[in-house]
């Protein structure tokens, strides 16, 4: 798994509430969400970043 960066980000508390209620409405954390905005953002800008490398969730495949 790649390495995450940590850092504080500092935000409106009323772009912060709608930040976590979009989460919620997408079944993602905070941190998530703010990751997807900021990849959809950089996109419209024409900056394309390689998929997150993220271990995949969910039940590990049955032993054959």
């Amino acid at each position: 798994m790649a390495d995450r960066k940590a850092f504080a980000l500092r935000l409106d508390p009323a772009l912060h509430d709608a930040i976590q209620r979009a989460a919620a409405g997408n079944l993602r954390s905070t941190n998530a969400e703010i990751e997807v905005l900021l990849r959809e953002a950089l996109a419209r800008r024409g900056i394309r970043l390689a998929p997150a490398d993220l271990p995949k969730r969910g039940r590990p495949p049955a032993a054959s």
